[in-house]
């Protein structure tokens, strides 16, 4: 594509996505505290759209009035309030804590995909992750539950911000980066390029049905990432790799129960074995611009921060 095709590509997604947003109606933010949903929700809000943030400690009757904007409760483990938060929606953007290839999350995403079809929800945005079979059982159950619905699928790679306000931050501060990556490398993505296609998705035309695959622009191993952390937070942060099994005791040390600490160990050994090293092009054919690299995360989330706290902390559950 040549450059004033790709100008002109651009400006007719910002014109189409800027129609989009007029027509909007109600988005439910089914996690509308963690780190994908509240950059969502914000997105959405900046833009003038409704949005209904779930979350499991909002109040059962946090809708606001009029049903078109406000908290909801909404928690995975209760599906007997998912019809309240979607009752009046037009969209939903649907993320799985902690991951989409738990058990229990294809029967989770059938119910919700029944509910969302019958509320007559129009756009569902799914976040799942690459390279994971079990998550894509869990895509085509929400498929096959919401009938014509189409629901766009996000599959999205490791996470930057997970080394600056995610399970790894601590680590980092300790410099000490203790995963069970090898020696793979991983196009680290970052969250707000995740936010932004999200957002594209759920307020623009053509994405019903679309599976995208969303990276950053090149590779790192961990060794590197953790260089780069280092030289962005003015510390030194060395990676120690170590087995799935060393690595759920570490994670039984910070809180997390036997089961979810071993199920979560074993997912980042296998999704960090080298099949998912390839990079894609996800980000820039839904947004029109290049993914965010990962010297760009790293020296924004320093400016802002993320690594000024103290070295030795309390552990966080």
């Amino acid at each position: 594509m040549t450059e004033n095709a790709r100008k002109t590509s651009y400006t007719k997604r910002s014109e189409d996505a800027r129609r989009g947003v007029e027509a909007m109606g109600t988005v439910l933010v089914t996690s509308g505290t963690g780190k994908t949903g509240r950059r969502v929700a914000e997105r959405l809000t900046e833009q003038g759209v409704p949005v209904r943030a779930g979350s499991r400690n909002a109040s059962p009757t946090g809708v606001a009035a009029g049903g078109r904007s406000g908290g909801v409760r909404f928690d995975w483990a209760d599906p007997s309030g998912w019809a309240v938060a979607l009752d009046g929606t037009e969209a939903a953007y649907v993320a799985y804590p902690p991951d989409l290839a738990v058990p229990g999350a294809a029967g989770a995403m059938a119910e919700f995909g029944r509910l969302a079809a019958q509320a007559g929800v129009r756009r569902v945005v799914l976040l799942s992750g690459r390279g994971e079979a079990r998550a894509a059982l869990a895509e085509q159950a929400l498929r096959d539950a919401a009938g014509g619905v189409g629901p766009t699928v996000v599959r999205s790679a490791f996470f930057a911000q997970n080394f600056s306000e995610g399970a790894l931050l601590d680590s980092v501060l300790g410099g000490a980066l203790v995963f069970p990556a090898g020696s793979a490398a991983e196009p680290f993505v970052d969250l707000d390029d995740v936010a932004d296609v999200v957002v594209a998705a759920l307020t623009g035309e053509g994405h019903a049905g679309a599976v995208y695959e969303l990276t950053g622009p090149r590779s790192l191993t961990f060794r590197e990432a953790a260089e780069e952390l280092g030289r962005a937070a003015g510390r030194p942060v060395r990676y120690v790799p170590v087995s799935a099994t060393a690595y759920a005791e570490v994670l039984e040390g910070f809180g997390v129960s036997g089961p979810e600490a071993g199920f979560l160990a074993e997912l980042f050994a296998t999704l960090l074995d080298g099949h998912n090293s390839a990079t894609t092009d996800g980000v820039r054919r839904v947004l029109g611009r290049e993914a965010k690299d990962f010297t760009a995360f790293a020296r924004e989330a320093a400016r802002g921060g993320a690594w000024h706290a103290p070295v030795h902390r309390a552990a966080r559950g």
